[in-house]
């Protein structure tokens, strides 16, 4: 009887265990918020970020305990999303680019790790105003991936 009740209470601690990881991954989730609720630092980024951009819409996220806000916008025909700390410092920028304005390092670098699957859309990442990375999306059939590289085309030793 007892080796009963205790295999309940495992069971029961697994099925918490897994709300709370459920719980915790959907308040890491992106959350759209109304540009009325951006901070009055993080406005004034987004108004210097947007000049020339069709603004489409905003999202506040906490990332390791950071509170960021995300402008997503376009601009000339393509993407570009600024992610911004709540005192308005420029985090992130990621901005679509053709693949065949990228050098040919890169081109041949991104290609090689897609290993077949079509390239979709390629993005550079940049944080304090330094070209870090190129990101891909990829798909291969049904199934969506993502692969980066440097800015010269190098494999990364960690994901940007």
């Amino acid at each position: 009887m007892i080796k009963q009740y205790g295999k309940r209470f495992a069971t029961a601690a697994k099925l918490l265990t897994m709300l709370l990881c459920v719980t915790m991954v959907a308040v890491a989730a992106e959350k759209k918020i109304p540009r009325s609720a951006l901070p009055p630092a993080v406005e004034k980024t987004v108004q210097a970020q947007s000049q020339g951009a069709t603004v489409k819409g905003f999202t506040s996220e906490t990332e390791d305990g950071v509170l960021e806000y995300e402008a997503e916008m376009v601009v000339n025909g393509h993407t570009k999303d600024v992610a911004i700390g709540k005192d308005g410092t420029v985090l992130e920028v990621e901005e679509e680019v053709a693949m065949s304005s990228l050098p040919a390092g890169v081109q041949s670098a991104l290609t090689a790790k897609a290993a077949g699957a079509k390239i979709t859309k390629v993005e550079s990442l940049t944080k304090k105003d330094k070209l870090v990375a190129y990101e891909a999306a990829t798909l291969k059939g049904a199934k969506k991936g993502e692969i980066q590289v440097g800015p010269n085309g190098e494999t990364l030793s960690h994901e940007e």
